[in-house]
């Protein structure tokens, strides 16, 4: 007992026990525990920080993570799910022309076979490009073989 503080030694560090308190009203904190230290080159240290930050994860909870084995999920790109709320509405918008038209409703009498083939080819672009940037979030363009 030191200054009324009992201090245990245990395989991860000393824990500090208050006095009058049990053991099994204690946990052991990483905080608590000691660290791990690597040594890596600069490159491979921004490496390790550009992947924890594109997993959205702190720095000590990546490697944690990956050290025990994890499998990381990245954030999806904002930039990327912006652009398909963008295309969904495009699709929206489209589809709610040609329903107007298909239901002969008089706003789109004015409409010919012309304009509404433009539709039709519209939305399939449109289509296009939504799986385009669904493939851009799934499988970056380094991972990509054409």
């Amino acid at each position: 007992m030191l200054n009324g503080i009992l201090l245990l030694y245990e395989a991860d560090g000393f824990r500090r026990q208050k006095q009058g308190e049990t053991m099994e009203n204690q946990r052991t904190t990483r905080k608590g525990s000691p660290p791990i230290k690597v040594y890596c080159l600069p490159e491979e240290r921004q490496q390790i920080e550009t992947n924890a930050r594109a997993a959205g994860l702190s720095l000590a909870r990546y490697l944690r993570d990956v050290g025990q084995g994890y499998r990381i999920t990245g954030v999806m790109d904002y930039e990327k799910v912006r652009e398909l709320a963008r295309i969904s509405g495009d699709l929206g918008r489209l589809g709610g022309l040609l329903k107007l038209w298909l239901t002969n409703d008089e706003r789109a009498a004015q409409f010919g076979h012309e304009t509404i083939h433009a539709v039709l080819s519209r939305i399939e672009k449109t289509q296009d490009e939504m799986g385009q940037v669904m493939m851009d979030v799934v499988m970056p363009r380094s991972k990509r073989k054409f």
